[in-house]
């Protein structure tokens, strides 16, 4: 397999792709991938881009993609817990053809809406690109916390 993450990429320093390749451990309960590096664990978050020689069929097979989508977006309520001390906690509803939507909810309040177009083959074409969509999600949440604090509180 050629590895397309770089041991010595900065990214892999950040609070959330720490706090991802804990909730990836969180997954392996029998200890199968407690010698494998960050890099290891992250690699199949990365998803060639069409054109690049990829099939266009997914690869991997669909609970291996869910975990992948579970862990990502209960790392991004792991942060949205971090910076504003409220329990957030993300909601999954996803087809057999991989269409779907998840939430992630504070208190009351809907903080993320987001919906999922082929989850079956859930991935990002760079490290990059999978912070920045965490990055974006992230403040997305925070400025509706902050907007609705009242409803995020109950």
């Amino acid at each position: 397999m050629i590895r397309t993450i770089a041991a010595d990429n900065p990214i892999l320093g950040s609070e959330f792709i720490r706090e991802l390749v804990r909730q990836l451990r969180a997954l392996d309960t029998y200890g199968a991938q407690n010698r494998q590096t960050p890099e290891a664990l992250l690699e199949p978050f990365i998803t060639p881009r069409e054109g690049d020689g990829a099939s266009p069929l997914p690869t991997d097979s669909r609970p291996a993609a869910l975990a992948r989508l579970g862990a990502f977006y209960n790392a991004v309520a792991m942060m949205i817990e971090k910076e504003c001390g409220l329990t957030a906690r993300p909601f999954f509803n996803v087809d057999p053809d991989g269409q779907g939507h998840v939430l992630v909810i504070v208190g009351k309040l809907v903080v993320v809406d987001k919906v999922l177009r082929g989850a079956n083959r859930f991935g990002f074409h760079s490290i990059s690109q999978l912070k920045d969509e965490s990055d974006k999600l992230l403040a997305i949440a925070l400025g509706r916390i902050g907007t609705y604090s009242e409803v995020a509180g109950l």
